[in-house]
């Protein structure tokens, strides 16, 4: 079983990433909770999606295979787009 903690650490990074409409939509929700803590990452094929969020931080990835269009719900299409763009989302991640 979890205890709740009634300190945070300051050492203590947490990273929570929405990825594509239903990721971001998540993240988005968070973030208008207020949840304090924690740094938002929203990543998305979807380069409109990406403008409307209050997420502070984003990453379009597969800007060449999508166009800044979204991935159509096909996972081989978001994987591709990962992979084109995996320098930037291990450079936000560490």
């Amino acid at each position: 079983m979890f205890e709740p903690m009634m300190e945070m650490s300051d050492d203590a990074v947490i990273k929570v990433v929405g990825v594509g409409g239903g990721g971001g939509n998540a993240v988005e929700h968070m973030v208008r909770e207020s949840i304090e803590g924690v740094e938002f990452i929203s990543v998305n094929t979807d380069a409109q999606a990406l403008r409307k969020t209050s997420v502070s931080s984003v990453i379009q990835i597969g800007g060449d295979i999508t166009k800044g269009l979204g991935a159509g719900a096909n996972p081989q299409v978001g994987r591709d787009a990962a992979l084109e763009d995996r320098e930037r989302i291990k450079e936000v991640l560490t």
